[in-house]
This record gives structure tokens, sequence and C-alpha cells, in this order.
């Protein structure tokens, strides 16, 4: 540890240095005793524990739940050699992941060691989202170091999530330097157009990659029912590789819109895509007897804090039960949360129990989270939110 401290400092309360040190970034306001050299809301402060031990530095933030990110072990500038080194770090993990694709996460916020950035590459463009006040004060700095790596046609900013709230932040979306507008980026062999400023999240949801190239292989002569279907990433990968039939799904018409574009690029015809409320289609479904061999359900998050999560797993119980009734004898149902309250084995007993209380046997094929440019930290479960399982449903 350096010699070197900062003025600004956070002492913690004793024994509670153990999360940090256990590799958890964040630091909680109950959790700090004393702050001392009256830091402002984005500070850069150095953090210690009860006995004066130097934990490394990071953004503060007294307003917040979250008092404190860590940046870095050690005491170090936070200027552009700082911001160069980490994103080449990242960048050197995603070119090895993804030689030959021209999009992919190049910064997963703390799985990268830059809490609370994500960034994502689409193309010749780059997509940018802060969640705390101390990354966000960065994002200037952010931007040039970015156009040093990459000379990007345009870096937009897609600050629309509800979590900025939790830092004080406003809602925003803006082009941070040069154009935006649509671009095209390749997955196995598709191509998919990307509205930088109106697609969802960051753009496009590049997490679920490798999910659907691993689904192909369940696609072939198969009907497809592809529910929360957005830019139509999983319905257009099984209609390429030899669905009987695709429908997707989804309640946003801009949505359906963006994925019979992308049907229409990739000059696919068996896949067609209708706005409508998937609870209510799925009923309506079971009404006209309609069954499939192939469900997907990739719905948004049911809950965004714990407070919420008996509500969310009532939700994912009544829709993986209304789609398991619509499955052929034998069918694949393939079952998702990005609900990070949602644990990978509460999440899977809930899948299984509403399998078995319509009479049928689930075989768990596969057991998928994120993609690996979307990486996670043993000692953050926070990091692990995406689960998704692919399971075949046998009839008694």
């Amino acid at each position: 540890m350096s010699n070197t401290h900062l003025k600004k400092r956070i002492i913690l309360g004793k024994k509670e240095e153990r999360r940090i040190l256990s590799g958890h970034p964040w630091v909680f306001s109950n959790e700090v005793r004393e702050v001392i050299g009256q830091p402002r809301i984005g500070d850069v402060v150095e953090l210690f524990s009860a006995g004066g031990i130097s934990l490394g530095i990071g953004f503060y933030n007294p307003h917040s739940l979250i008092s404190f990110r860590l940046l870095s072990a050690v005491v170090e500038e936070i200027d552009h050699p700082f911001f160069h080194k980490k994103l080449s770090t990242a960048l050197e993990l995603r070119r090895g992941l993804y030689p030959n694709e021209n999009a992919f996460r190049l910064v997963h916020g703390e799985a990268d060691f830059l809490p609370g950035l994500v960034i994502d590459k689409f193309g010749d463009f780059l997509s940018v989202q802060t969640f705390s006040f101390g990354m966000d004060r960065q994002l200037p700095l952010i931007c040039d170091v970015l156009e040093s790596l990459f000379a990007p046609k345009g870096i937009i900013e897609r600050n629309e999530s509800p979590l900025r709230t939790m830092d004080g932040l406003e809602l925003k979306k803006s082009v941070l330097r040069g154009t935006a507008g649509t671009t095209e980026i390749n997955e196995g062999g598709l191509i998919f157009r990307v509205n930088l400023l109106e697609g969802q999240k960051t753009g496009f949801f590049l997490d679920q990659r490798e999910n659907r190239l691993a689904l192909k292989r369940y696609a072939p002569g198969r009907k497809v029912l592809d529910c929360f279907s957005n830019d139509g990433g999983f319905a257009l990968h099984c209609a390429s590789a030899g669905a009987s039939a695709v429908l997707g799904i989804d309640n946003s018409t801009d949505a359906v819109q963006r994925a019979s574009t992308n049907a229409h690029r990739n000059r696919l015809e068996n896949v067609r895509f209708e706005k409508s409320d998937v609870f209510k289609k799925l009923q309506e479904f079971a009404t006209q007897e309609e069954s499939f061999d192939l469900i997907i359900l990739d719905p948004p998050s049911f809950t965004r804090s714990k407070k919420n999560v008996v509500t969310a797993k009532k939700g994912y119980r009544e829709l993986n039960t209304a789609a398991i009734r619509l499955l052929n004898r034998n069918g694949i149902l393939v079952s998702a949360s990005c609900s990070h309250h949602i644990t990978s084995d509460v999440f899977l007993g809930i899948v299984d129990g509403a399998a078995r209380k319509l009479g049928r046997d689930p075989q768990l094929l596969e057991w998928r989270e994120a993609a690996p440019d979307h990486p996670t930290i043993p000692g953050v479960p926070e990091t692990r939110y995406l689960k998704l399982g692919i399971l075949r449903l046998l009839s008694r």
C-alpha cells in the first residue's frame, strides 16, 4: 500500500472492512464511522479500516445508500492513464472473446473494476451508462480515452436507468461525441440493426448473445414461440437454424418493428412478430388450444429490490405455468430471469415446481448465465443477475 494518503478520507466502523477485503467494492452508509476532509459528492476519497489500514480509493456519495465505490486498492491518480489502463485491459478480454464480431460489452461495471460504468460497442459507435455520481463526473475524461482507443463515429449516453436516481442523478440520453443513428452488428451469422438512441438499455441486449446461439441446436423442425421478443434475437436465430415456424410477441410497437426489420434484413420468411401483452396472449392461446414445440421466456426484470421478491416469484410462477400449458409432448422450455434478487436456486425451483404441478417431468439440459463479456465477481452476488434454463418437459 502506498505511503501517500489523500486528505479526504472515510473511516469504517469496527470490522466493517470484511466485505471490502472479500472483494466487494461497496461500502454502505451505515458502515461509515467518520468522514474526514469534507469531501463533496462524487469526490475521490481514501478508505480506512477502524484500525487505520488503508483499503484503497473510490468515489464518495454522502446522499446514497452506497456511500463508497472502490476504484483502486492503492492510492493513485484517477486520470487519463488510469482509465486508459482499465479500458485497455477490458478491451484485451473482449477482442480475445469475439475477434470476428463488431459488437460486445467493453465494460461491465464492478466486474471490470470500474463501478457504476457500462460501455457497449456497436460497430463504430459506443454506448455509455453511468450509475454513480463520481463516475458520471468522469464522463468527459472517459470519452477522451474512448476516442484515443477506438476513434468512434459517435459516443452516446443512455442514462435512462432508474438506478441513477438512487445516486441522485437525473435521467437523460444524448450524443456525447460525434453522431448517432442506426448501425448494424453481426451475431452468429445474422445482422441486427441497432438504433443507438431508441433501442432498449444501451441499444441492444448483448448479455444473451451466447444463449441465443446455444438455442439454435434445439430449433430445427420445431414450432417456436418467443415471448418478450424485443429486437428478435432468439426468434431470428431459431428461424435461421431451421425452425418450422417462429412467432415473436412483444408489447412494444417499436420492438416489433425493429424485429420485423431484422427478419427482412436477414431474408427470414419463417418468422413473424406480433404486438401483444404476453400474459394475455398466452391465455388466448390456451383458450384456442394452440400449442408449440419450443417456448422462450425472456421477460424484463420483475423486481429491482428485495421488498418485491415475493411478488416477483409469483409473476415468474404464473408466466412459466402459462407457457408450460402450451408445450407439446416432450417440448422445450427456455426460461430466463434477469432479476439478481431471484437466485438461481430459487428461479430453477419455480420453473421445476410449475412443471411438476402440470404433470410434466423436467429434464434440465443446460443452465446458462450471461455471455463472458459480462463477467462476474465471485464475492459480488449482484454481478450474477442473469440466469437461463433450457429444459425438456416430458409428458407422463
